[in-house]
């Protein structure tokens, strides 16, 4: 099926090199993240990073995380964790220091930042656990760290969107920390890799079908094509959706998981959980991210931030 791409992203698709995922080429695709990370330019002179290994789960290592920060807080303020995309398989912390560096610029928050372990080396459950014991800490530190227990809100993009629908379920399961409010990106929800969507969406300078299937492969391991798949791996497999916190989501048409987010955001809403939804016409996979000055990114990072600011500092 030809990708009908919105004009604005149309140059910069037509020369995206094409790429696949192979367990042969994983280390090379985590090079290349790596030296991009080391081309990011100047931070926020008023923020601070400071990084810090947290208890993981029982038997398992510290987490890192990196705590973004004002300099010279003086006030309580509200909570951001942030939990990194990348398929499962590839990216760090550091791939985000300076979009959480500017959101503690710029909404007057917190920001702790996940380092969570990667398939296939640390498949699920590794990935999730650290992602809750980082937020465990991150609550049970709050009055140290001058952040409201209360105001918490978990955001994150593709397979970081999937850890955040993931966490909420299990802090509310495991009785955990309360999560004020969810926003996932774009996320990677469902292992069963059968929508139309994911069908559909094969071309390879973007992330397909194809890429999806086999990320899914090597995070779930020996899990992968049973029916024992839990849902804190693959949270569209959820059956009770009530008493999830708020939730802002969007995606691009273009991305294979458009059909898996469609139905998410129908059962959240159908069990009563307030949801804002935003849908963008010829948008692939994290499109705002390869092209951010289009209209089309634009709209959707403003709508995305003015959720984020809202759900940090609520006026009601």
């Amino acid at each position: 099926m030809e990708m009908k791409v919105c004009s604005e992203l149309r140059e910069i698709f037509s020369v995206l090199p094409a790429f696949s995922i192979s367990r042969e080429n994983l280390e090379s695709m985590r090079e290349g993240m790596a030296q991009m990370e080391s081309d990011v330019g100047a931070t926020y002179p008023n923020v601070e990073t400071i990084e810090k290994f947290v208890p993981g789960k029982e038997g398992d290592p510290d987490v890192r995380v990196l705590i973004h920060r004002p300099k010279n807080q003086d006030t309580v303020l509200p909570g951001l964790y942030y939990i990194h995309g990348g398929g499962f398989i590839v990216g760090t912390a550091n791939d985000m220091v300076l979009a959480c560096e500017r959101y503690v610029a710029e909404m007057n928050c917190v920001v702790v930042n996940v380092d969570y372990r990667l398939a296939p080396e640390h498949p699920y459950p590794a990935p999730i656990e650290d992602c809750y014991a980082g937020l465990k800490w991150f609550a049970d530190n709050a009055s140290e760290l001058k952040v409201d227990v209360n105001r918490i809100v978990v955001t994150g993009g593709s397979a970081g969107g999937g850890l955040t629908a993931a966490l909420t379920l299990l802090a509310r399961d495991r009785k955990g920390p309360k999560i004020s409010f969810q926003l996932p990106m774009y996320p990677m929800i469902d292992d069963r890799c059968n929508t139309p969507s994911n069908s559909e969406i094969t071309d390879q300078r973007v992330w397909n079908g194809i890429s999806n299937r086999t990320a899914w492969e090597m995070y779930l391991g020996e899990l992968k094509d049973t029916e024992d798949v839990p849902i804190y791996a693959a949270p569209a497999r959820t059956e009770d959706y009530s008493n999830l916190p708020p939730t802002f989501i969007c995606i691009g048409d273009l991305d294979p998981f458009r059909d898996e987010t469609i139905t998410y955001v129908q059962k959240l809403r159908q069990s009563g959980v307030p949801v804002e939804f935003h849908l963008y016409p010829g948008g692939f996979h994290a499109f705002e991210i390869y092209v951010p000055q289009a209209n089309i990114s634009q709209q959707l990072t403003t709508t995305y931030e003015r959720a984020l600011k809202e759900a940090l500092h609520p006026t009601y």
